[in-house]
């Protein structure tokens, strides 16, 4: 395979796993806001929650493998694991790792789900908050194709979209906390 194959997969598989970790973000958010979504009930948007942070994580390692072997990225295993070592803009590459071991400390407390318990689960999950905008950082940071009209349109779409889940999660008529606003004007 030549090395802008390698290249142009790279960069395809990033974008594309921004696309399905932006899906399960904006739909973990759903999930949690106690409402359905759209017609689907809400073991049905847990289950595409989960398909899309799979597909994600499927995309990130594929993203990785492929311009680990690309010798224009220039990335070391080390880059993987140890954030702002980079050669090629090691500020956004930095980033871009920050989100794999972020995304890393999620499946593996996703994965040992039933041993940690709903509380830790939950606690561990929140830093999921910090993953996604981290990686749009790092795909706007370290993207040759940050500059583009196409790309800005789809990075433009994810932060919307999560935008949009986490503004409905935040209104007044969110089912966790009712209770306790309930509580509140008494």
């Amino acid at each position: 395979m030549t090395s802008e194959a390698l290249w142009a997969l790279g960069r395809g598989t990033g974008i594309t796993a921004l696309v399905f970790l932006t899906i399960s973000s904006a739909l973990g958010i759903a999930t949690r806001s106690g409402r359905r979504v759209a017609t689907l009930p809400r073991f049905a948007v847990a289950d595409v929650h989960r398909i899309a942070a799979l597909t994600g994580t499927l995309l990130v390692a594929l993203h990785l493998t492929l311009l680990l072997f690309d010798p224009y990225a220039q990335l070391r295993l080390i880059d993987f694991v140890v954030p702002f070592l980079g050669v090629y803009r090691p500020l956004w590459l930095g980033l871009g790792t920050c989100a794999f071991d972020v995304l890393a400390v999620v499946i593996i407390s996703s994965l040992l789900r039933h041993r940690l318990g709903p509380g830790a689960f939950r606690a561990i999950h929140w830093v999921t908050y910090a993953l996604w905008p981290i990686a749009l950082a790092h795909a706007l940071g370290n993207g040759t194709d940050a500059g583009r009209a196409w790309f800005l349109v789809v990075s433009g779409c994810c932060a919307v979209t999560v935008a949009a889940a986490l503004w409905w999660r935040v209104r007044a008529d969110f089912a966790e906390y009712a209770d306790t606003r309930t509580s509140a004007r008494r």
